[in-house]
């Protein structure tokens, strides 16, 4: 781990460092150096990752996200653009960040569905109004494709993470954020154009 740190702290780390050379094997589905890789820099991120998360268990799930998108983006490393550990770094970064934002979310809506009561309003008006707006929802995810509905379903109504809904589904994490985050933009435009009506 030290090793790593003080490759992770040199600014003037040397343009073929190993972590360039490991990179871009991976680019070409190199399993070796991939281990390698981890091997090398895993420690490193995942304190970063725990920093941000506060969570042992969440951290090591991110840092698994972490070293896919690795796996999946190596070739888009280019070490012209700065040095290998930083860009490791911001991968890592950006993963707990989205993880903390899901974990958030989650909370929120949690907090609010909790905050509801448990019987229906017995103001006829009100009754009507969250009927009206259900049903403008419901409309909404049957317009919407079966993978993006599957998706917020999933995630708004079973309360799975993002990772657990691609280890149910067996489709890759990406697909699953992409399905959510459309699900979820496609679903504001038909709900503000019911609401409208």
């Amino acid at each position: 781990m030290q090793a790593a740190y003080a490759i992770l702290s040199s600014s003037n780390e040397p343009l073929e460092s190993p972590e360039i050379a490991l990179i871009q094997r991976v680019a070409e589905a190199d399993h070796g150096a991939f281990a390698e890789l981890y091997d090398r820099t895993s420690s490193i991120l995942f304190g970063i990752i725990l920093r941000i998360l506060g969570n042992r268990a969440e951290a090591e799930d991110v840092l698994q996200e972490t070293f896919l998108q690795i796996w999946q983006r190596a070739a888009s490393y280019d070490p012209a653009r700065g040095r290998p550990l930083p860009w490791l770094n911001v991968l890592a970064r950006s993963r707990a960040l989205d993880k903390l934002r899901s974990r958030n979310l989650r909370d929120r809506v949690a907090g609010e569905a909790a905050a509801e009561p448990l019987h229906p309003p017995t103001d006829t008006s009100a009754g009507l109004l969250a009927a009206e707006n259900q049903e403008i929802v419901r409309r909404a995810l049957g317009e919407i494709p079966e993978a993006q509905r599957s998706a917020l379903r999933l995630a708004y109504f079973e309360g799975l993470t993002q990772s657990e809904i691609a280890a149910r589904t067996g489709k890759p994490l990406g697909t699953v954020k992409t399905h959510t985050r459309l699900g979820l933009m496609r679903l504001r435009e038909l709900i503000g154009a019911g609401a409208k009506q």
